[in-house]
């Protein structure tokens, strides 16, 4: 198994909370360091603060949805997204990406 996986930098994986305000509410929201990062990441992609991407990612998918049943692995699986879409594009030069949050399709 590669070394990568096993000899991760345990900060990596260190448990975070974030408070946030989501549909008018002050949330407290618990996601592994990584993740954190990442979505600090996105939200800047789409020129925005990590608080008001969640609360938009969250009103979108309620929207899209009409339940979000669990948001923490909502997030966590985002960032999965936005990593897999970025390899994609990584390796496909004539690649198309999909809408990003908010966005109207082309």
């Amino acid at each position: 198994m590669c070394k990568v996986f096993a000899e991760q930098d345990p900060q990596g994986y260190r448990q975070i909370n974030r408070s946030v305000r989501i549909a008018g509410h002050s949330t407290s929201i618990q996601l592994e360091s990584t993740f954190w990062k990442l979505l600090d990441e996105i939200a800047e992609t789409q020129n925005m603060t990590t608080p008001r991407f969640i609360s938009t990612l969250y009103d979108e998918a309620l929207q899209a949805q009409g339940e979000i049943p669990n948001f923490a692995s909502m997030l966590r699986t985002t960032c999965a997204l936005y990593l897999r879409g970025v390899q994609i594009c990584a390796n496909a030069q004539s690649a198309q990406r999909a809408p990003l949050v908010g966005e109207q399709a082309a």
